[in-house]
């Protein structure tokens, strides 16, 4: 089997990428704030989530970085990107965007991650990740296909209108006249979207791993139902109906009877990092230690503090080096 990557990735930092984005937000003073740049912002992490690849899923055809007109730091140097990333390559929002270039520029990781499966020459099977996610242990096939059916790493839950304490929390955030809390996007909110779309009464819920792929699924269901791509895809900024691309793939399998359902997100997760040294240097070591754990997950990784971030980098390099 044939198995590619790809993986999402933007440099907010940069001062054109800054300007191109302030044409289209409606509060332009916003462009600066934490829940804008932690969205955009990052710290080169990418280039580990490359290397991880490499070191630990050596199955993997070809990597596949999908950007706005911009290239990683390790890959700008041409000639030694060649020499030492033969295998990795630049695709354009221009290219998988062809036929609705309407909606570019495009800010918006959703109405990427809706597209990713018209990248030329893109394998049948694939892998899906942000540029925060990492490999920390040896993977093979079998752990992302099993048989050619996508495993998909989750467990069945309700939706939240049907979860007692979340339509106590509606109804409280709706007296106070907070009712924007819960009329956002959310990574669970975007799974029930089209879990609700597709028919179903639960959700499979996922998590922050990497998602396996089939190029014909979308091709398929976009063919019926192309209205259901541009509800995805005309947003450039993220926006309550939209729904979670990956989600939608597993559910599509599962209505087919095509999926290995595995509740083990085999992760390590990291989003906090206020929390004491201590606890951050525990969660490296379990993710090195217990070999079960393949994923990791080192989310907003620009919020980090300084000497924390330090300590990070010095792990990944470590690691991958």
């Amino acid at each position: 089997m044939v198995v590619d990557a790809v993986i999402t990735w933007v440099d907010g930092n940069d001062p054109a990428h800054k300007a191109k984005m302030e044409n289209y937000l409606e509060n332009k003073k916003s462009i600066n704030s934490k829940s804008v740049r932690m969205r955009y912002d990052q710290v080169d992490e990418v280039e580990f989530a490359v290397k991880s690849i490499l070191q630990y899923a050596k199955f993997v055809r070809n990597i596949f970085i999908v950007t706005d007109n911009q290239i990683p730091e390790f890959l700008i140097d041409k000639e030694k990107a060649k020499r030492e990333y033969p295998t990795v390559f630049i695709v354009d929002h221009k290219i998988i965007f062809e036929g609705y270039s309407q909606y570019l520029p495009t800010f918006n990781c959703l109405s990427i991650e809706s597209l990713l499966h018209k990248i030329p020459n893109i394998s049948e099977h694939f892998l899906y990740l942000n540029d925060d996610f990492f490999l920390v242990n040896e993977t093979k096939i079998d752990d992302f296909f099993n048989e050619g059916k996508p495993v998909i790493r989750g467990f069945w839950t309700k939706f939240y209108e049907d979860i007692w304490y979340k339509k106590l929390q509606k109804k409280f955030y709706d007296i106070l006249g907070k009712n924007k809390k819960t009329n956002v996007w959310g990574f669970k909110k975007g799974q029930q979207n089209i879990a609700k779309i597709l028919g179903f009464k639960k959700y499979v819920r996922l998590d922050h791993t990497i998602a396996p792929l089939r190029k014909s699924t979308y091709d398929n269901f976009y063919k019926e139902y192309p209205e259901i791509l541009d509800l995805n895809i005309k947003h450039r900024f993220r926006h309550p109906e939209q729904y979670t691309n990956q989600s939608l793939a597993n559910h599509l399998e599962i209505q087919n009877d095509n999926y290995i359902l595995k509740e083990d997100y085999q992760l390590v997760y990291f989003q906090n990092y206020k929390k004491p040294f201590w606890w951050i240097k525990n969660g490296f070591k379990r993710a090195e230690r217990d070999k079960n754990k393949l994923f990791l997950c080192l989310q907003s990784l620009d919020q980090c503090p300084e000497d924390k971030l330090t300590y990070i980098k010095n792990w990944l390099s470590n690691k991958y080096d």
